[in-house]
């Protein structure tokens, strides 16, 4: 809609139809309750697959990444080998990362960034983002492929990649994404949700707040307008996320 040409009506008219889309936003928001309720009455799926990881200190098992929680979202970050910089949308929603954990880590939540390149390739761009949320790599294990946010060279060649619980000749190797695990009293570990493309939007407060805008995310493409959070004065326009990286 054209903002500079927007219906401007009375008080009494507005509020006619504020109280119309009230209606409708609390019935979004009744559906939103009956889908979040399903999604936590999802099967689980037990792992038993060990993956490692590298952090600070060396080696890690996934059940280290819950710390003293019983409740693991891990974060999908597209960091692959010998990338100078991480990708700009995944950028974006972690920047979101470090005041939801001030309160997630009292509520038995624990919050994991995870990428593919090897650990000590994302140490100098994590401090440049100032960012204080736990990150580790996964190189040299399977986590990213079987969580479904990394593809092999030959199947992304062959548009035979999955990506979002479904084949598509779109995927690259490096995807983002979000896994959620649950580890019980007895020490296992469940695999109990993982989400992919918009539905990561519920994470980026952000692009909720623009949504109460009156030009909205007033964007052509998913992204096309975000930046490294110290980039925004200087920034070239680019279409893909980490076009530069790839360059």
């Amino acid at each position: 809609m054209n903002v500079e040409h927007h219906p401007v009506v009375s008080r009494e008219e507005w509020l006619a139809a504020r109280q119309q889309h009230l209606a409708h936003e609390k019935a979004f928001t009744r559906e939103r309750d009956r889908l979040s309720a399903e999604r936590r009455a999802l099967p689980w799926v037990k792992i038993d697959k060990d993956y490692h990881f590298q952090g600070p200190n060396g080696e890690l098992k996934l059940t280290d990444l819950f710390g003293k929680h019983s409740q693991l979202i891990i974060y999908h970050f597209m960091f692959a080998k010998d990338w100078q910089e991480g990708c700009q949308g995944c950028s974006f929603l972690s920047d979101h990362i470090d005041g939801a954990n001030q309160h997630l880590a009292h509520h038995d939540v624990a919050v994991v960034a995870v990428s593919h390149a090897p650990f000590s390739e994302f140490q100098d761009f994590k401090k440049r983002m100032d960012w204080k949320f736990d990150w580790v790599s996964s190189a040299g294990c399977d986590f990213n492929y079987d969580f479904g946010v990394c593809a092999r060279a030959a199947d992304v060649a062959a548009g035979t990649a999955t990506y979002n619980y479904e084949k598509t000749d779109s995927a690259e190797e490096e995807m983002p994404g979000l896994s959620v695990f649950y580890r019980n009293d007895q020490g296992e570990i469940f695999h109990t949700y993982s989400t992919y493309a918009r539905g990561l939007d519920m994470l980026v407060g952000a692009y909720h707040y623009l949504d109460l805008t009156p030009k909205g995310r007033n964007e052509d493409e998913i992204m096309d307008w975000v930046r490294h959070h110290d980039r925004y004065e200087t920034a070239v326009k680019t279409s893909c996320c980490h076009d530069e990286q790839a360059s």
